[in-house]
């Protein structure tokens, strides 16, 4: 049997290509993926950067360390603690100390001796960093122009932004360059004297000391949390020092992501593409089992063929896999997904796995259709009937009908026990995929009756062709399952996470709507820009966005005592820390408010209790909490570490997850004001206070004439500016991200498609020469080809369609448990535009080589051999 599936493999090496093509191109992307996931368990060393010439760092305490029968539990602080006071006093007796301060500054305008322009490099600029200019030397910084600053309105800056003698509007105020230093890769600094850099930042964490670093240990002795740094710890006073461990765990998460999706993928569409090949030869197992074979040797031979074509394929696969590999580690860096150290390792295992699945999904697919095929009987050899009877098998059916069950009963468990679970990308990523398996098993059931009413409208045009497409597409069940296989498989991809996200973000953006019941929102200046993708944004938690900037005292003051305004709360971020189960050191983002401003600007979704009981002893918790019933105690660190016990006032539902805590501002020490809610007074004129508010705010970025030409120090938002300011939007990240697994994926499916449209065509050249022979016209051909093609992505898009539909349904039915009502969000562009592709490619690659195979003579093409 050896020899004759050789020579199978000359006679039909269309067939064979195909499946070569399929398997080699998945294994490929299983070697990449897995190539790729084996890079991002390690990252490199890295050395100090603002600190690499500094002796000794004290650093103050910065991360919450809870003890538990497991062991210590560490999270890191919202709220940085100073080093304590007497050890600073110990310190300065060992040698020079210098406090390091960090702060974001903001470029207003850049005004030379020239009348005012814009600065070249103001987008640069936008994310300068200020220091004091004792802490220069430490990275080290030099000045390659101009001098040291003196004055309280005096910088140095760094890059070529900004030339000595240049006048600076900031949010800081206008400032004189007097000097600027060559930068350094990772941050764009400015430095103020000391003195102005203390008072732009009084909080100092961290600070240096030119001492023996045995005697500055001894010295901090018995300072909780307080560490001294030498060496490459130093590079732990960096701003972000866990940056690379972060990168990783993102990296991670992406190539998990999407090595199982493409190893879903790959598996699904060479299983696919094997079965159908195997099926394709029917007649030719009736000739053999005619001549003498027995089922046995039908089935060795078949698994013989596999082997064969699985190990060159496999080969291949990894090859190309180490080629493309290093190309895919190129992008990633160059699209911001990965670190400029992110390069594709050494490592082996990924060649292993890639090659090892591949044959072995090679071989399983072979072997359950080889087991199909070795029942074929002799009667087969004389049917010239294309009908596919018996397609849908037993074991097929229940196998559908199990995986459909399972999808179902495991979305009805997360809908009544967990829906939360439904939201989080991973579980809307990978869900799909056993309805996408459990759809394709029981595809020759639905194809039929789909086709027919696909092609209902067509069959009663005039003509044959609209009922020939129906007739043709219906009957050859098998050929329209394995060519619908791509398709759905591309548009359930598509859908299901395009349309999660969508779903998602409008869920949030419905929160964010109902709970402002303020008619303005004053947020520091720039503190838009990054709200719209930050969960806490319309929550308890996150930030404006505005880079750690707020508003001060007289700012707030000035806000109250705007004509019209009712009611100004200023709330601020923080966090606090909860131990729940004994183990688990759980971080929620908290907003600080004065319970009677907040009940009146915002409208809490509540579930239990009341806003207006929270004080300086309670919290406002969600459903999220273990312990959240109101009248309970719970103990918790607040954002600066402090140990607290509160009792619960209110409970929020969970809602999309961005819900946080509530507490007073007494209970977020430290914190910034970055967000004031004004509701207007009954007849107050809304211009005119809008007006009144922006004079308020514009007078916090220095001069209010400063405002002329520039932005003020901050914004005024109306309720609908704020809900479109605040609409979760998908960073650049996330993004790419879902492009990179969704792209290699649909290219995959792609080519499978255009492969296995390419096997069905050349298989059914008798049929079409036969056409020819009845009297059909080359041209009628080719239109009946490709409006077959048509009609076979059209089944395959409303297949994956009802997955991505079933998918979307089960999260908008979570979001409604959790008391989000929103819209059903359906990508339909997306969709539409991945459906287009398919038809594209299915018309190319069924047309082309049927139009090649024609330009013989009917009589020849029909009379050739199988």
């Amino acid at each position: 049997m050896l020899s004759t599936a050789l020579r199978t493999l000359r006679a039909r090496w269309v067939t064979f290509v195909g499946s070569f093509v399929a398997l080699s191109l998945g294994v490929a992307l299983i070697a990449v993926m897995g190539l790729a996931l084996a890079s991002s368990l390690d990252a490199p060393a890295r050395e100090p950067e603002r600190f690499a010439a500094a002796p000794v760092v004290v650093k103050g305490a910065d991360t919450l360390r809870v003890p538990t029968p497991v062991g210590d539990r560490v999270q890191r602080l919202a709220r940085p603690r100073a080093v304590p006071a007497e050890v600073v006093a110990k310190l300065k007796q060992l040698g020079t100390v210098v406090e390091d301060r960090s702060f974001a500054v903001r470029v207003i305008r850049v005004v030379r001796a020239a009348p005012a322009v814009r600065a070249e490099g103001a987008e640069e600029a936008d994310d300068l960093v200020g220091h004091p200019w004792s802490t220069a030397a430490f990275a080290p910084y030099r000045i390659d122009a101009g001098r040291a600053p003196r004055t309280a309105d005096e910088v140095v800056v760094t890059g070529d932004w900004a030339a000595p003698g240049s006048r600076v509007r900031t949010d800081h105020g206008t400032v004189r360059v007097v000097g600027t230093a060559a930068p350094l890769a990772f941050e764009n600094a400015v430095f103020f004297t000391d003195r102005r850099a203390a008072q732009l930042s009084p909080h100092s964490v961290q600070l240096v000391v030119a001492a023996d670093a045995a005697a500055v240990r001894e010295s901090v002795r018995g300072s909780a949390g307080v560490r001294v740094l030498t060496g490459d710890a130093r590079r732990f006073a960096d701003a972000d020092p866990d940056r690379d461990s972060e990168a990783l765990t993102a990296m991670n998460a992406m190539f998990g992501t999407a090595g199982g999706v493409t190893g879903f993928v790959s598996v699904f569409v060479v299983a696919s593409t094997f079965a159908f090949a195997v099926a394709q030869r029917r007649r030719e197992f009736g000739l053999l089992r005619t001549a003498g074979a027995t089922p046995g040797q039908i089935r060795r031979m078949v698994v013989a063929e596999a082997l064969a074509v699985g190990v060159l394929a496999s080969a291949a696969g990894c090859a190309l896999g180490a080629y493309a590999a290093p190309l895919l580690a190129e992008q990633v860096v160059r699209g911001g997904l990965a670190p400029r150290w992110f390069t594709i390792g050494g490592a082996v295992w990924p060649y292993h796995l890639a090659f090892w699945t591949g044959l072995l999904v090679a071989l399983c697919g072979a072997a359950a259709a080889s087991w199909r095929a070795g029942r074929t009987g002799p009667a087969q050899a004389l049917r010239e009937a294309s009908v596919d009877n018996g397609a849908m098998t037993r074991g097929r059916l229940t196998a559908g009908l199990a995986l459909l069950l399972t999808a179902a009963v495991t979305l009805g468990l997360a809908l009544v026990t967990d829906p939360g679970e439904l939201l989080h990308r991973k579980t809307y990523v990978s869900r799909p995929m056993l309805l996408i398996t459990a759809v394709a098993l029981l595809a020759p059931v639905l194809v039929g009756p789909l086709t027919r009413l696909i092609a209902w409208l067509p069959a009663r045009l005039p003509g044959a062709g609209g009922m020939l497409v129906r007739e043709n597409a219906a009957a050859g069940v098998r050929r329209t399952a394995a060519v619908a296989a791509p398709v759905l498989v591309t548009v359930a991809l598509a859908g299901s996470p395009l349309g999660a996200t969508a779903v998602l973000n409008e869920a949030k953006a419905t929160e964010v709507r109902e709970r402002t019941a303020a008619d303005f929102v004053v947020i520091p200046a720039g503190g838009a820009d990054g709200a719209g993708g930050a969960e806490g944004s319309s929550g308890a938690g996150g930030s404006s966005g505005a880079g750690g900037a707020g508003f001060d005292a007289a700012t707030l003051n000035r806000l109250r005592a705007v004509p019209g305004a009712a009611e100004v709360s200023a709330t601020s971020s923080s966090a606090v820390y909860v131990l729940e189960d004994g183990i688990a050191l759980i971080r929620s983002d908290a907003r600080a408010a004065t319970p009677g401003p907040l009940t009146a600007t915002t409208r809490l979704p509540l579930s239990a209790g009341s806003a207006a009981d929270l004080d300086d002893g309670s919290i406002i918790v969600n459903e999220e909490w273990q312990k959240h019933s109101v009248g309970q105690r719970v103990d918790v660190w607040l954002g600066d570490g402090t140990k607290k016990s509160l009792r619960i006032a209110a409970v929020m539902p969970t809602g999309t997850g961005g819900n946080g805590v509530y507490i007073t501002p007494r209970n977020a020490p430290g914190a910034t004001v970055d967000r004031v809610d004004v509701a207007l007074a009954d007849g107050a004129d809304a211009s005119t206070v809008a007006a009144g508010l922006r004079e308020a705010v514009g007078l916090s970025g220095g001069r209010a004439g400063e405002q002329a030409g520039g932005r003020s120090g901050g914004q005024v938002l109306t309720k609908d500016q704020w809900v479109r300011a605040t609409y979760p939007e998908t960073n650049r990240t996330t993004r790419l991200g879902f492009l990179l697994v969704l792209g290699i994926a649909l290219l995959y499916t792609g080519i499978s498609l255009a492969n296995t449209m390419v096997m069905a065509t050349t298989d059914r050249i008798r049929d079409l020469a036969t056409l020819r022979l009845t009297g059909a016209t080359t041209w009628q051909v080719l239109r009946l080809v490709a409006a077959e093609a048509l009609t076979v992505v059209a089944v395959g898009g409303a297949l994956g369609l009802l997955v991505a539909g079933l998918n979307l349904l089960g999260m908008w039915s979570a979001l409604g448990i959790l008391s989000v009502w929103t819209s059903m969000e359906i990508p339909w562009q997306a969709l539409g535009t991945v459906v287009a592709a398919c038809a594209v490619l299915a018309v190319i690659s069924s047309v082309v080589p049927a139009g090649l195979a024609l330009r013989r003579r009917a009589v020849e093409v029909a009379g050739v051999r199988e």
